[in-house]
């Protein structure tokens, strides 16, 4: 397998190649102009967070995650970019005790996930917000949050204001959906109709950014848990991944050759990926690791990068 690791942070998306990087050609940015975040506030771009083909019948389109919490499409393969104005103009959004920062001043769409059946049908993660989908290519987005719990509300259980981490889709059966949230880990069969916490006995795992799911088999899944929101440091500074085959009944550690004592490690949100027979993580400190064809081990491929916050 080839992974690409990214170091992202302010808006940087202007150039693409279509010769798997051998030229670069100037892209576009989205743009806030004109919009306001809120009526007595202007929107400003803060940061991309996520990019996404738009499905295989739409080449040159993609979607666009941004903070604070805008939708962009584009169909000339990011030269131009559009506000989705269905989600932008949803009413919940306009209400800040139902879309707002996590750490940060403002919410921010960091998931998106196109149906492989219907490119019409897409699901977006928001912190905070939650989950959103649509089944008409974005004209229309209702909330897709039952049976997720937001225990830092005074209503736990409220339509909107949850705080999903990271949400993928399994391609052999996409009803399939596993988020890891701020409140739990989360998985539903039933495209988000209701949601399941399938989190590890006695919290662990529990917390954490970072989420993998295997492309076949729906019941398995990796995670990489932190201590707590205060306290974003490995669970007992032990850097562990945790795998369930079994939808989340069950959770184990498979961690050899990880750090066992003082790690301050943390992933974040889109710095695990698996893709075939191996698994590769990145972490708040440079660290990258990766388990190769199927070795149950761990090995460092480097100690001495900047914060790794996406791979791909």
């Amino acid at each position: 397998s080839v992974f690409l690791f990214h170091l992202l942070r302010l808006p940087s998306l202007n150039s693409y190649s279509n010769d798997e990087g051998n030229k670069w050609n100037e892209a576009g940015l989205p743009s806030y102009i004109n919009q306001l975040y809120q009526p007595d506030k202007s929107a400003s771009l803060k940061k991309i967070w996520t990019m996404q083909h738009a499905g295989i019948d739409r080449p040159g389109c993609l979607w666009i995650g941004t903070e604070p919490g805008g939708l962009f499409f584009s169909d000339d393969n990011g030269k131009t970019f559009h506000l989705n104005g269905g989600l932008w103009n949803h009413p919940s959004r306009q209400d800040d005790s139902q879309w707002f920062g996590a750490g940060k001043d403002f919410p921010f769409i960091h998931s998106i996930i196109v149906d492989p059946r219907d490119s019409s049908h897409i699901y977006v993660g928001v912190s905070c917000a939650g989950v959103f989908e649509t089944k008409d290519g974005g004209l229309n987005w209702q909330p897709k949050n039952n049976g997720l719990i937001a225990a830092y509300l005074p209503n736990p259980k409220q339509e909107t204001g949850h705080d999903p981490h990271r949400m993928l889709m399994c391609d052999s059966q996409p009803d399939v959906i596993w988020q890891q949230n701020h409140c739990g880990i989360f998985r539903t069969i039933n495209g988000g109709d209701v949601w399941q916490d399938v989190s590890g006995a006695n919290g662990f795992p529990k917390y954490g950014f970072a989420l993998a799911i295997d492309e076949q088999n729906p019941e398995v899944a990796w995670v990489i848990p932190a201590e707590s929101d205060e306290k974003r440091i490995p669970v007992d500074l032990k850097l562990q991944v945790c795998k369930t085959e079994d939808g989340g009944k069950i959770w184990i550690s498979v961690s050899i050759n990880l750090p066992t004592e003082y790690s301050f490690d943390v992933a974040f949100r889109h710095a695990f990926i698996k893709k075939g027979n191996s698994l590769l993580f990145g972490t708040n400190n440079g660290n990258l690791y990766a388990s190769i064809n199927g070795i149950l081990a761990w090995k460092m491929i480097s100690s001495h990068l900047s914060c790794i916050n996406y791979i791909a």
